[in-house]
């Protein structure tokens, strides 16, 4: 009972856990932040070159 109690009050590795979640949630927003401007940027490329006009 002993050893439980104690592995129970142990925090040791408690932050690298919780740094690890802040990466993950940090990633997962960069990637679907991208996928959202790639679609916009794309657009915005297609728009320039239809108005380019070769001399």
């Amino acid at each position: 009972m002993r050893l439980w109690k104690a592995f129970l009050a142990d925090d040791t590795g408690a932050t690298a856990v919780e740094y690890g979640l802040i990466a993950a949630i940090i990633c997962t927003a960069l990637v679907s932040g991208l996928g959202i401007f790639t679609g916009s940027l794309q657009n915005v490329f297609n728009v320039v070159t239809n108005n380019i006009t070769i001399n």
